[in-house]
């Protein structure tokens, strides 16, 4: 399998929502009838914050979710397939914050076992208590996190 820009989920995306939702973040990857995504491989999902997330006045929190559904339009009501959620993370405009520019968020080996995957494979941010009013991630996957290392645009 190759890794390319196409299977890339988010390049800077906002993640700014309404408290108690959930959204699909960037795009999403078909992945087909085929259920060994990594070719064999261990994949990895990562997640990181483009610009720092945050919230007007009080702080939130914000979690991930890597989801699949029948659809690319992956549902955020519940009936998505959850592969995975993230810790809750805190979302605030001062030291509070814990997704700050630059921070990653998931580095974490596709689940291979467990509730099989729909054809449509999407990132989702789940916003808690308070909206989040500025932030952008991205989000890829890799078959080696060991070795990613991000670099401005155009530089690499």
């Amino acid at each position: 399998m190759i890794l390319d820009k196409l299977n890339e989920f988010a390049d800077a995306q906002s993640v700014a929502g309404t408290a108690g939702t959930t959204i699909n973040v960037g795009s999403q990857i078909d992945i087909g009838s085929a259920r060994d995504i990594g070719a064999g491989q261990p994949l990895y999902l990562v997640i990181n914050a483009a610009t720092s997330i945050i919230t007007g006045g009080t702080a939130g929190t914000i979690a991930f979710q890597l989801a699949s559904d029948a659809t690319a339009s992956i549902a955020v009501n519940g009936s998505q397939t959850i592969h995975y959620t993230s810790k809750a993370f805190v979302t605030d405009d001062d030291a509070l914050n814990e997704l700050d520019a630059g921070e990653t968020a998931v580095i974490i080996a596709l689940p291979m076992e467990g509730v099989a995957y729909e054809q449509f494979l999407g990132v989702q941010a789940v916003i808690g208590t308070t909206d989040t009013t500025a932030g952008k991630i991205n989000a890829f996957l890799t078959h080696d996190p060991s070795k990613w290392k991000a670099y401005a645009d155009a530089t690499n």
